[in-house]
């Protein structure tokens, strides 16, 4: 058997513009939904979301017939919760809160196995090596594996370049909310300082020669960091769809009725 292909690490390598889709609904069902749009990626999102390990694993299964590549924002870069997500199949990982180049590499370490890092061996129990049927999955695993630093901090933006030159790392994305609470811009995400901040720190990746991704869902801003040289964008977020469709739903016939 074929270790999967990482279509999206493909993408990113030669510079193949990404667009995708926030998954926060934490539903296999609603997943396959969006995964059979036509979005080039998902992110599959375990820090905020009321996701864990069995829900993650549901929905890389419901997306795994499409043409489209999961991401999957663990809870934190700790290693044992890296593994266990690297084990049911995830093979694009975005780490949250990468502040310094030492903890992109301890990043790194978790995703690989010894002697390359330190990642736990159980492939006849995982999903990822299809239960030791993927031919050599132990030392081929890493060429389809994408890592992904999230930088959403003043410390994180401070020591960009280190972070991204950081071997291992195949791109950085940027997280305006927390961005910009560290900022001192709580909720103003789309503050102009949060922007330069942003658009700054895509060159800075774009320079060290590795992808820069962010998530906006305002088409305007999404569209000034596609132009500012970003390669992988989130342009929605399914929660918010699913709010602001209700809310104009409702608002046409309550409206109506008061009238």
């Amino acid at each position: 058997m074929k270790l999967p292909r990482n279509t999206f690490k493909e993408a990113l390598q030669t510079r193949r513009l990404q667009i995708g889709m926030w998954l926060g609904l934490a539903d296999a069902y609603a997943a396959e939904l969006i995964a059979s749009t036509g979005f080039d990626w998902v992110a599959i999102d375990a820090e905020h979301a009321p996701n864990d390990v069995r829900s993650v694993l549901s929905q890389l299964q419901a997306v795994a017939p499409y043409p489209v590549q999961a991401v999957v924002r663990t809870p934190s870069s700790d290693i044992t919760v890296l593994k266990q997500y690297l084990d049911v199949g995830a093979q694009t990982v975005l780490v949250p809160m990468v502040e310094s180049a030492e903890q992109a590499r301890q990043i790194v370490a978790g995703t690989r196995y010894p002697p390359s890092g330190v990642r736990g061996v159980g492939s006849a129990l995982v999903r990822a090596s299809r239960w030791n049927q993927v031919d050599n999955y132990l030392h081929a695993n890493t060429q389809e594996l994408c890592v992904l630093a999230q930088v959403e901090s003043a410390a994180g933006l401070g020591n960009l370049g280190a972070i991204a030159a950081s071997e291992g790392i195949d791109g950085v994305f940027f997280g305006p909310a927390d961005l910009a609470a560290s900022m001192g811009l709580l909720g103003r995400s789309g503050d102009q300082q949060v922007q330069d901040a942003i658009r700054h720190g895509i060159k800075v990746v774009r320079d060290a020669g590795k992808a820069a991704g962010v998530l906006s869902a305002d088409p305007n801003l999404a569209r000034s960091y596609l132009d500012a040289g970003a390669l992988f964008v989130a342009v929605g977020v399914d929660t918010t769809m699913l709010i602001q469709a209700a809310q104009q739903l409702l608002g046409q016939f309550k409206a109506s009725a008061g009238s």
